[in-house]
């Protein structure tokens, strides 16, 4: 959840500086992929794009108005998206290879669709239909991209998720292993095993 902190310097003043200090609190493993994404400290200077975000954010931060949380979170992850796109697309960033190939419009399709239903029995087969493309030369393309085979990046993906619903919620090992595409618990707790090095109960217990 983000929370945000205005700070004005020189108020009242022409060429007031305003500093807009966003927070987000992230664990877990999802949350981990994204921070991949950055440095320690990644600076990104204000374009086009994120200018015209930031004037909204600042004018609505200083205001007080029914609905302005609502509000405010909407707009602070809008300047966050706008500035990791701008980011990623630096010389210096060297994103993981998952994000690049989300510009592919065949491979970018079946991430997001794996992203979206991981509980989805997906095969090779049926992903290449959706991309449009033959079911060799899709497997090949993204493999390339990605460095993962899909069923292999689809099996990560899941334990990317269970290890975070195990960590966050009180879910049986069963529900999440049917919420993340398993309908054999125990398939499950050996792929998560073979995963993480533990059982999905000895995870839960060391989270």
């Amino acid at each position: 959840h983000p929370t945000l902190a205005p700070r004005t310097y020189g108020a009242g003043l022409s060429g007031a500086t305003v500093m807009l200090r966003g927070v987000y609190e992230l664990h877990g493993d999802v949350a981990a992929r994204l921070l991949e994404l950055l440095p320690p400290l990644a600076v990104v200077p204000a374009g086009p794009r994120t200018r015209v975000a930031l004037d909204l954010l600042s004018a609505e931060a200083a205001s007080d108005e029914p609905g302005q949380d609502a509000v405010l979170a909407r707009l602070l992850d809008l300047v966050l998206v706008i500035a990791l796109r701008a980011w990623c697309t630096r010389p210096e960033a060297t994103p993981p290879a998952w994000y690049r190939a989300l510009a592919d419009p065949a491979i970018g399709e079946a991430l997001r669709l794996l992203h979206e239903d991981p509980a989805h029995q997906w095969t090779v087969a049926s992903l290449a239909a959706k991309a449009g493309m033959s079911r060799a030369a899709f497997a090949q393309r993204f493999a390339a991209l990605v460095g993962r085979p899909p069923l292999g990046y689809l099996t990560d993906w899941r334990m990317t998720l269970a290890a975070d619903l195990l960590r966050d919620t009180r879910q049986t090992v069963a529900a999440v292993a049917h919420q993340v595409g398993y309908r054999d618990p125990f398939a499950f707790s050996v792929a998560f095993k073979r995963a993480r090095g533990n059982t999905p109960s000895a995870w839960r217990a060391s989270s």
